[in-house]
């Protein structure tokens, strides 16, 4: 199982430098990309569409078992809503999404780390192997969430099933995380709430065809 990467919602930062400078909107470093790769092919200025948005610096981490799957920086103009930090963990599958806003002019020239807390907290929800979604998983860190989320929009559907943080779930960033990574999750509170009888679980060894279908 594995996250595949999207950043459509800030790749509409290339139309917003084309846009007339309004009074009082900051201008912010951007990042933009194109095909595979990890960094900037190009990077630049952008003046943001309105006066509540702020310079943004994230970064999508995600890594398994054997390794890093990627590190993937971004930057840009955001809602200060949509600066945040949250893991998911799907076992032997985990990311870490953080961004962080400021309201200076080109503040945002400084990626946030990405550090994943592999703290035990004593929540529980159900994960998937290779053949069964009704393995257990122990949360770690702000994990306070269980998750789901179904990967193939056409054609028989696999399941990831796991742990989430509680500031991942609200209305605005669950679209975010779904632009940021490509996984449309569902959330639910209470240990094993995310029932371990729906979904065909997803193989691990996906994962490299999974991660290759990275866009940007």
């Amino acid at each position: 199982c594995s996250f595949v990467v999207y950043f459509n919602h800030f790749d509409q930062l290339k139309c917003i430098s084309s846009l007339p400078e309004l009074a009082d909107t900051l201008t912010c470093h951007e990042c933009v990309r194109d095909g595979f790769s990890n960094g900037c092919t190009e990077q630049g200025t952008a003046a943001c569409s309105t006066q509540n948005h702020h310079c943004t610096a994230g970064r999508v981490y995600t890594f398994y078992d054997f390794g890093v799957l990627a590190n993937i920086p971004y930057r840009g103009c955001s809602l200060p809503e949509e600066c945040f930090e949250g893991t998911l963990n799907f076992g032997h599958t985990k990311g870490v999404l953080n961004s962080t806003c400021c309201s200076t002019e080109l503040c945002n020239n400084q990626y946030p780390d990405a550090v994943y807390n592999a703290i035990p907290n004593g929540k529980k929800c159900f994960t998937c192997d290779a053949h069964t979604c009704n393995k257990t998983l122990t949360c770690n860190g702000d994990e306070d969430y269980c998750a789901e989320s179904k990967v193939g929009d056409s054609g028989p559907s696999s399941t990831l099933k796991g742990c989430v943080s509680k500031v991942l779930c609200s209305d605005k960033l669950i679209l975010l995380v779904e632009q940021l990574t490509g996984l449309k999750i569902s959330c639910c509170q209470g240990d094993f709430c995310n029932s371990a009888n729906s979904g065909s679980p997803i193989m691990l060894l996906l994962l490299v065809p999974l991660l290759s279908s990275i866009s940007f």
